[in-house]
């Protein structure tokens, strides 16, 4: 299965999906990751916290950005370099995320392609970054 090459790119082009955030996505997560913090996993402390209730890991909305990227735009063969994030607001347990790629610059002589990366939930960003994406050229040739 083939994602799509570097010459079938273009600047605006775009895809998303969405997920909504359950518990157990969140412990899930928690155990492929180690990340055990208690404001992920425990009711009760994380009513004590600013959030009020359980939030998701910031990585689980950044790994929906890597299944935009790995399955949809560019897709299978593309190669993750680089992914800056900002994490702007929690995702609570049941909050639909979106998270949408747009190929914002390509350059052909490295094959590498900048992409905006956000999710959203409601209609307000809860995560924002950018990511570098090597993809692949006709006749085999990846970006170098």
């Amino acid at each position: 299965m083939q994602g799509l090459y570097f010459d079938e790119l273009a600047v605006g082009q775009t895809a998303e999906v969405s997920h909504v955030v359950g518990a157990a996505d969140i412990e899930a997560f928690a155990a492929v990751s180690g990340d055990h913090n208690p404001v992920h996993m425990d009711e009760a402390y994380a009513k004590t916290t600013t959030f009020g209730g359980r939030i998701a890991h910031g990585m689980l909305s950044a790994a929906y950005i890597s299944a935009v990227l790995g399955n949809d735009l560019p897709g299978p063969g593309a190669i993750y370099l680089s992914q800056s994030l900002r994490f702007r607001r929690p995702v609570k347990i049941g909050d639909p995320v979106t998270a949408r790629v747009t190929v914002k610059a390509l350059d052909e002589a490295k094959g590498h392609a900048t992409f905006e990366t956000v999710c959203i939930v409601n209609g307000k960003t809860v995560v924002d970054g950018e990511a570098l994406i090597m993809v692949p050229q006709r006749g085999g040739k990846a970006g170098a």
